[in-house]
């Protein structure tokens, strides 16, 4: 159970702004004979959690924007916005990505994406990482 506890933990800091991998977790458990479904039950959970997080992070930062200590500009927010906009809520399916996913999670928030849509496609693609995860493991344990 323990075991549990860490990988959801893992998985949901590596999907905050946090930098963190739980795919090595993961792998050690399943090479320790872990139930490859209920660890990818657990870490999609846990990493599309942590993605909520960044959604409503996104979905409430604007509202500091005018403040000195807000880290976005204006224009950096708008660019975002503007690729976020040409490529659609399908471009969710790759929230898994290390480089620039968690930023697309975040704004989704700001575009006030449908929590329910975002939480599906998130969890699509980030289910479809674990997975690779299981049969990269049985690949390499030939």
């Amino acid at each position: 159970m323990i075991e549990l506890l860490i990988l959801f933990s893992s998985a949901f800091l590596a999907a905050t702004i946090l930098p963190f991998y739980s795919e090595v977790i993961l792998f050690a458990l399943l090479r320790e004979g872990g139930d490859p479904v209920l660890l990818v039950v657990v870490a999609t959970i846990g990493n599309t959690l942590g993605a909520v997080v960044n959604w409503f992070l996104g979905r409430y930062l604007l509202h500091f924007q005018d403040r000195r200590w807000f880290y976005f500009s204006k224009e950096q927010i708008a660019r975002a916005q503007e690729w976020f906009q040409r490529y659609g809520f399908w471009s969710l399916l790759l929230a898994w990505m290390p480089v620039g996913g968690d930023a697309l999670t975040l704004i989704a928030g700001i575009m006030r994406v449908n929590i329910w849509l975002f939480v599906i496609l998130v969890g699509i693609g980030k289910c479809l990482r674990y997975i690779s995860v299981v049969f990269l493991q049985d690949w390499s344990a030939i």
